[in-house]
């Protein structure tokens, strides 16, 4: 029975995630566009195509310095108000996919709930995790200063259990108290070296982020090794992402300029398959994979022994 009620459940949800992805809908009737702005959308669709293949949502601003980078629209402010306004008027006429654009500031706060009894333990036993670094020598922490990275950014930390912070500019002094909390418990009780891994812009605030994060830990007597995973003058040489002029308004340019020159470099003009992977190598530098793969193995076979026991005894 219980089976059965399980094949049942798989079925209605693949056919409600067949319906979200083709989320297509004509909702305005469609003005004809000038020629540029018909290439211009015809690029930006080939750049949405790619990531929903992938499985990717993506931002506005994402999408901008994706085209920005291909020299197909110029890097300023009204550029991007104007693909705003395309991709919108794009999505009430049907020709891109609604959910492929992603808003993490305006969410919903939802308490969700299950089809039936059946459903309830096949989501109970596949939520079953064990703290798979607790034989590992280091606790590692994510961090990101915008938002608007975290669901690429989340594929790697949840697939290697570890927490993701994000902090949105400069973060709270609540934030970093309870993240000292967590560093010390780690340090002091697991015996655990710390490690933070720190994502943000290459701009005058984006680099004093990581020294206001390192002052602000060692206040709460909080010992912890920063290491800054991007966006670094490296990187910006390597992969050329596309600039922007130095916050001159910024009390801390001055410095910035002096060192960098005039032009700074949002995070977000990276790609983000290489934000992923450059995340996860440097996760890799801190992780014993032999260890972390051994618990996932008792993982695997603590849910075959609950769904063995659990659909013997429904099936009786």
């Amino acid at each position: 029975m219980l089976t059965e009620n399980l094949k049942r459940s798989t079925w209605y949800n693949i056919q409600i995630l067949s319906v979200i992805k083709l989320s297509k809908q004509k909702f305005l009737t469609p003005r004809k566009w000038q020629q540029r702005t018909q290439e211009k959308f015809d690029q930006a669709q080939k750049i949405l195509d790619e990531y929903s293949d992938q499985g990717y949502k993506i931002t506005l601003r994402q999408l901008y310095y994706e085209l920005v980078s291909k020299n197909i629209i110029a890097n300023d402010q009204k550029e991007y108000n104007n693909l705003g306004t395309l991709i919108n008027d794009a999505r009430y006429y049907g020709y891109v996919d609604w959910e492929i654009m992603e808003d993490n500031v305006r969410t919903l706060n939802y308490s969700g709930f299950y089809d039936n009894i059946a459903h309830l333990i096949d989501n109970s036993i596949d939520s079953y995790r064990l703290d798979r670094w607790q034989n590992q020598d280091y606790y590692v922490e994510v961090w990101v200063e915008k938002d608007a990275l975290s669901s690429f950014i989340k594929r790697v930390t949840n697939q290697y259990q570890i927490p993701l912070m994000v902090n949105r500019g400069y973060s709270s002094a609540t934030a970093m108290y309870k993240s000292s909390l967590r560093f010390n418990r780690k340090t002091y009780q697991d015996q655990k070296n710390c490690i933070l891994l720190y994502l943000g812009d290459h701009d005058p605030s984006g680099l004093n982020m990581i020294e206001d994060i390192d002052n602000r830990l060692n206040t709460f007597e909080c010992s912890v090794k920063i290491v800054h995973v991007a966006l670094t003058m490296e990187q910006i040489e390597q992969y050329n992402p596309s600039p922007n002029p130095a916050k001159i308004t910024d009390s801390r340019s001055k410095g910035y300029i002096r060192k960098y020159g005039n032009k700074s470099w949002e995070i977000e003009a990276l790609k983000p398959t290489t934000l992923i992977e450059l995340v996860e190598s440097y996760i890799k530098k801190y992780l014993d994979e032999d260890k972390f793969q051994k618990i996932i193995d008792k993982e695997n076979n603590d849910k075959k022994r609950l769904k063995d026991i659990v659909y013997r005894d429904f099936d009786n």
